[in-house]
């Protein structure tokens, strides 16, 4: 079982920055990992995702260019720096580990989840 921790959320305006954190309770360095958000109302969407080398890396088309995902193994930690925020960037934000090593897109392959940091941004 791993435990996993988010934070580095909260209140932000437009245009601003945060830098999310997940940190886990035991080593994850083989496994991909990625960040999520879920907004009220509204589905469970990936944000982010990175193979267990942290050599490749996944950012759909809302987000590319504006959020970074980085880990550091020997820290057991994944980051989420996201820029440029916009106010449909609220939501609250989990980070997760992936059952594979390699880049994972489909969420469905997530198997253990923190229990999320609430980012709101207002304009």
């Amino acid at each position: 079982q791993v435990q996993l921790v988010e934070s580095g959320g909260g209140l932000v305006q437009a245009g601003g920055s945060l830098r999310l954190s997940c940190a886990a309770s035991r080593t994850f360095t083989n496994y991909a990992m990625g960040w999520f958000r879920q907004a009220p109302g509204k589905e469970r969407v990936l944000v982010a995702a990175i193979s267990g080398s942290g050599s490749s890396t996944f950012y759909p088309d809302s987000v590319k260019g504006r959020f970074t995902i980085s880990r550091d193994n020997s820290k057991n930690t994944v980051y989420l720096q996201m820029e440029s925020l916009k106010p449909e960037d609220t939501a609250v934000y989990y980070c997760a580990v992936s059952s594979s090593t390699g880049l994972t897109i489909h969420i469905e392959f997530y198997r253990y989840w923190g229990q999320g940091t609430q980012v709101t941004v207002s304009s």
